[in-house]
């Protein structure tokens, strides 16, 4: 039997639940049916929550039954990073570090996505405390294209839930591109936010001043949608008619950039200009120059915010990341704070580029979904070295699938300037179709 929602956008599912074409408790019955078909193929969820799940899914059905309508997320099933709480629900960071924690409250993010009608699926897999390595005892979340693949992290748990049809949105983090690289190698959209948009209220922190809250969906759309219903107030949207968007050259033609990845970007920036959309060219600084800036602000920050856990259960964590907590507990102070000096001349030097251009688009990520999930590095070939610049400056960006000959998808990465999320993503939206 064909699932008539799977894989529905989430205006379309809407749209369906109040033409009475189908209900929550409809879609949530499919979207577990899709669950048990992939898992534990793909190991994206480490607790599908599916009792709570068919709770919520006939809540959501009788109150739109009684006209009790909370807008476009009602009844919409959107999956959860199990590095944020869930009231009730244990919260495990993919971890041995700690046993799991029982939330005694929702995260504001949960709170936000339960006013607004939403049904929260499942508490998703994630690289361990989402600092870059999958501890052994969870796993690495594989990718619904290529299941031999990962599915990339630290956000892979949400990405791959998104891509198997399994839910229409998901939330992750992104603080060195935690959310668009796996939304690049899953092929859908990925948003990261300006920087402290989204309150980080009740998700475990990594490195404070570059966390995000992150959106993973099928659409530009239901992103912008899910944004609306996280945000605290509403966002200007609008954008201009003829888009001027800028190119980093150095990291448009970097070396590490793969020829696979450099086709389907060039034909991309191709049909944007036939179609007659302004594109120049944009210095900023070298990208491992950004991405070692990145890393040793993340390493430290990282280190003090484990420093206690650490000295108490070493022997828990996966061995990649206790050595890159060791890392951030012996690096110097001053490289520390010569990082922060770098951070805030890029933030300026960013808002001066976006005088000038109305977003900046550059590869997601250099390569395709490799068959694991690439060490945290500033080298000259790391899936990092286009994500830091929205990580450092906390500029909003966001990752859109090109099209591509076949095979492994590829990534396009908007990034625009900071506070103008919902524009940026209208933006992006108006020109989903020529990428």
């Amino acid at each position: 039997m064909v699932d008539p929602s799977a894989f529905l956008s989430v205006r379309a599912l809407s749209e369906g639940y109040r033409a009475g074409r189908f209900t929550p408790l409809d879609v949530c019955h499919s979207a577990v049916a899709r669950l048990r078909m992939w898992e534990p193929r793909l190991n994206a969820f480490i607790d599908p929550m599916t009792d709570e799940v068919m709770r919520q899914a006939e809540q959501a059905t009788g109150e739109l039954a009684r006209g009790e309508d909370r807008g476009p997320l009602h009844g919409i099933p959107v999956a959860i990073k199990d590095i944020i709480d869930i009231a009730g629900v244990a919260t495990s960071f993919a971890t041995k570090a700690v046993p799991p924690r029982l939330a005694a409250r929702d995260a504001d993010c949960v709170r936000r996505l339960r006013q607004a009608g939403a049904i929260l699926f499942g508490k998703t897999n994630l690289l361990e405390f989402a600092y870059g390595i999958a501890h052994p005892a969870f796993g690495q979340t594989n990718n619904p294209r290529d299941p031999s693949r990962t599915a990339g992290g630290s956000s892979g748990g949400s990405a791959a839930a998104v891509a198997a049809g399994i839910v229409p949105l998901a939330l992750g983090t992104d603080t060195g591109g935690s959310v668009r690289a796996p939304a690049a190698y899953c092929g859908i959209v990925g948003l990261k936010p300006s920087h402290g948009l989204l309150s980080l209220e009740g998700v475990h922190p990594l490195s404070p001043s570059l966390d995000h809250l992150g959106i993973l969906g099928r659409t530009t759309e239901d992103v912008a949608l899910a944004l609306a219903a996280l945000a605290p107030s509403p966002l200007p949207a609008t954008a201009p008619a003829r888009p001027r968007l800028g190119i980093v050259r150095n990291q448009w033609e970097h070396p590490a950039v793969r020829p696979q990845v450099r086709a389907s970007i060039e034909a991309a920036a191709a049909r944007l200009r036939e179609a007659g959309v302004e594109i120049v060219e944009i210095d900023l600084p070298a990208p491992e120059a950004m991405a070692a800036a990145l890393l040793d602000i993340l390493l430290p920050e990282a280190a003090l915010v484990h420093a206690d856990m650490f000295r108490q259960a070493e022997a828990g964590y996966a061995p990649g990341t206790a050595a890159q907590i060791r890392a951030g507990l012996s690096l110097p102070a001053l490289r520390y704070l010569m990082a922060k000096e770098e951070q805030a001349r890029l933030t300026a030097e960013l808002d001066g580029v976006f005088a000038a251009v109305d977003a900046l688009i550059a590869p997601t990520v250099p390569f395709l979904a490799p068959d694991t999930d690439p060490a945290l590095s500033a080298e000259g070939d790391d899936e990092i070295l286009t994500l830091t610049h929205a990580n450092l400056t906390g500029a909003p960006s966001v990752s859109v699938p090109c099209r591509t000959d076949g095979g492994l998808p590829v990534g396009l990465q908007f990034t625009g300037p900071r506070g103008a999320d919902a524009a940026l993503l209208a933006r992006v939206n108006q020109l989903a179709p020529l990428l």
